[in-house]
C-alpha cells in the first residue's frame, strides 16, 4: 500500500527534486545525491544504489546543474553570445563551436543581442546566474571582462582575461586586392561594413593600407557604407543602386560579405551590366551558399567553423587551468570562381 510520501510522487504536480526523492525512498538527500553523482569512497550498498536509480529513472528525476555550480560542482553548461541567429557567418562560427562543446559533454545556452549595447552588458551576468561555466562572444563587441571564463571570435578589443580568435585582415585584404589588381582592374568600388560589426574597422584599415601599397586609390565616390542592420542580400543590392546613379566608371567591386555580394551582382545584373563580363565582383566570408550561385562567387575564405572550434577549444582549456593565447590569428584563402576577370580594355 502507498504511503502518503509515496503517493505524492505517483502523480507529482511539479518536477521532483533531490529533498522528494529522498522521502520517498526513506533515505537522506545526502545519500542520493551520493548515489546519483557517483561519488567515490562512499560505504553505500548496491542494493541501495539500485533502489535511487530506479526511483530517479521512474519519476524522471533531473539534477539542478544551476544547483551543482552554486555548490562548486561543474554544470557542463556553456554561453554563447552572437548577434543574431542567421544563415552565414553567424550559423558557420556557432556550429563549429558546438561540435566541439557538444563532445566535450557540453549543454549550451545561446542569446542573441542584435548589438544592443545594454543587452551585451546585462546577458554574461543571466548566463553566468544560470549556471555557465564560461561564455564564448561571437562578432560583439563589449569592453568587459564577463564574470567567468571567456573567449571571443572577431572581437578586435583587447579585455584583460578574455582571448581572442580573430582572421588575418591584413592578408585578406593583400588577396583580394592583389587578386583584382593582377586581372587589371584599376577602378575599383569599394563597400564598408556597419560600425556595429567588430571585423568593419580592422577589415577596412587593411583595405586602406594594402590600396595604398598597390598604389590604388580609394574614391569617396566609389565607396558604399553599409549602415543598416541586415544580413539580406538587399543590402548589397540598395548600395550599388545609389553607387550607379553617381558613377558606372568602375570595374570591380570588394564586397564586406557574401550576402551582400550575392545582392550586388543582383544590381549589377538589373543594371544591364554583366558579371564578370562588364565589371568583376570579390565577396568574403565563403559562406556556403556562394558555390552555387549563378555566377559562382569568387571570395575570401574566412574559415568560419574552423574559428569556432579553436574558440570553444580555448575556452575548455581555460576552464581546465591551461594557458591560452590572448590572440590567435586564422589564416584566410582566397577562392577564385566565376564572379571575377581579367578587366575588358574598353572597361580601363
Amino acid at each position: 500500500m502507498a504511503t502518503k510520501r509515496s503517493a505524492s510522487l505517483e502523480k507529482p504536480i511539479r518536477p521532483v527534486s533531490l529533498k522528494m526523492l529522498a522521502e520517498y525512498l526513506d533515505l537522506s538527500a545526502a545519500t542520493v545525491s551520493f548515489v546519483l553523482n557517483d561519488a567515490p569512497n562512499r560505504s553505500i550498498p548496491e542494493t541501495t544504489r539500485q533502489r535511487v536509480r530506479e526511483a530517479a529513472k521512474r519519476f524522471g528525476y533531473q539534477p539542478s546543474h544551476i544547483a551543482r555550480s552554486l555548490q562548486g560542482r561543474r554544470s557542463l553548461t556553456m554561453g554563447i553570445l552572437l548577434p543574431e541567429l542567421s544563415d552565414g557567418y553567424h550559423s558557420q562560427v556557432l556550429s563549429g563551436a558546438a561540435d566541439i562543446l557538444m563532445k566535450d559533454g557540453y549543454f549550451f545556452l545561446t542569446a542573441h543581442h542584435r548589438h544592443k549595447a545594454d543587452l551585451v552588458s546585462e546577458y554574461p551576468g543571466l548566463l553566468v546566474s544560470r549556471g555557465v561555466e564560461g561564455i564564448l562572444f561571437i562578432d560583439t563587441h563589449f569592453e568587459k571582462a564577463p564574470p567567468c571564463s571567456a573567449v571571443s571570435i572577431a572581437a578586435h578589443t583587447v579585455v584583460p582575461g578574455v582571448a581572442n580568435v580573430a582572421l588575418d585582415h591584413e592578408r585578406a585584404a593583400e588577396l583580394a586586392l592583389g587578386h583584382l589588381y593582377q586581372l587589371g582592374h584599376r577602378k575599383i568600388a569599394f563597400m564598408r561594413g556597419q560600425l556595429f560589426s567588430s571585423d568593419a574597422r580592422s577589415r577596412w584599415r587593411s583595405t586602406l593600407r594594402v590600396a595604398r601599397s598597390l598604389g590604388l586609390q580609394v574614391s569617396p565616390e566609389l565607396t558604399m557604407h553599409l549602415d543598416r542592420h541586415s544580413h539580406s542580400p538587399e543590402l548589397g543590392y540598395s548600395s550599388v543602386q545609389q553607387l550607379l546613379m553617381r558613377r558606372r566608371d568602375f570595374t570591380a567591386v570588394l564586397c564586406f560579405n557574401d550576402v551582400a555580394a550575392i545582392g550586388v551582382i543582383r544590381a549589377l545584373h538589373d543594371a544591364g551590366l554583366r558579371v564578370p563580363i562588364d565589371v568583376s565582383v570579390v565577396g568574403f566570408d565563403d559562406i556556403m551558399s556562394a558555390e552555387f550561385y549563378t555566377p559562382r562567387l569568387t571570395t575570401i575564405r574566412q574559415p568560419l567553423q574552423e574559428m569556432g572550434m579553436v574558440a570553444a577549444s580555448l575556452l575548455l582549456k581555460k576552464l581546465s587551468g591551461g594557458r591560452v593565447p590572448e590572440l590567435s590569428k586564422i589564416e584566410p584563402e582566397l577562392i577564385v570562381r566565376e564572379s571575377s576577370a581579367r578587366v575588358r580594355s574598353s572597361r580601363k
